[in-house]
């Protein structure tokens, strides 16, 4: 993908629209100022049927370009796997034919993880259903699948941070988890710092050392620096 934020970027895409899918709701917003919008998913919504549902619930914005966050993998602008919780039609899709117009397509949690930035060397763990992970260095993002690596006993970082692993485990022992992940992956990897975001993120209480607490809005951000941040460019 384009470094974002030339000058011509701006000029032409001045309103972006920026869609999050996630496995129970597609949330829209159209810059900083508007109003959220969303909808449900779940598992028998494909990406046609999320095009049409977005365009219909946005046809009094104006916008000129769009971003999406994709729950997976995602390469060449598009989708390479189907995704978990959701129906099918997602990989290969073609959002800038179906939008008509310019659509950037970013992994999920790349996208939280960009709205998040700060600069220097940053490392995103998104704790919701799943484990969702993407390392910024010096505004270059690179999406992560750590979720299903091993972690402890032959069973992945998922099995233990995800929302399963929070109902097994109960709220202490998933908070441990929590920070000896934090720690390991930070050292492994040298970030500076970690952010945690996702639906479980306020659930941790007392955030591990070089630690900050996201915030699922900053996805919105994210999706908008796509085009208009200069500092930032994303690889996928």
């Amino acid at each position: 993908m384009p470094t974002a934020g030339t000058k011509e970027s701006k000029r032409k895409h001045r309103n972006i629209l920026v869609i999050d899918v996630g496995g129970t709701h597609v949330k829209m917003k159209l810059n900083a100022h508007s109003g959220r919008r969303e909808f449900e998913s779940g598992p028998e919504l494909s990406a046609a049927a999320m095009v049409v549902e977005a365009t219909n619930m946005t046809k009094d914005w104006k916008y000129d370009a769009v971003s999406i966050g994709y729950p997976g993998p995602v390469a060449g602008n598009r989708p390479i796997t189907e995704p978990y919780n959701l129906g099918k039609g997602w990989m290969g899709f073609d959002f800038q034919k179906a939008f008509h117009r310019p659509v950037r397509v970013i992994n999920d949690a790349a996208m939280q993880a960009l709205g998040s930035y700060r600069g220097g060397r940053m490392l995103f763990l998104g704790l919701g259903t799943g484990l969702g992970s993407a390392l910024i260095i010096d505004g270059l993002i690179e999406p992560m699948e750590v979720a299903h690596l091993p972690y402890k006993k032959g069973k992945s970082f998922e099995h233990y941070l995800g929302n399963e692993g929070l109902e097994r485990s109960g709220l202490k022992k998933w908070r441990k988890h929590v920070s000896a992940v934090v720690e390991m992956l930070r050292a492994a990897l040298e970030a500076e710092y970690v952010v945690l975001g996702g639906g479980n993120a306020e659930k941790i209480g007392k955030l591990p050392p070089h630690t900050l607490r996201g915030d699922n809005d900053k996805a919105f951000v994210g999706g908008m620096r796509l085009w208009h941040d200069r500092h930032t460019r994303a690889k996928n």
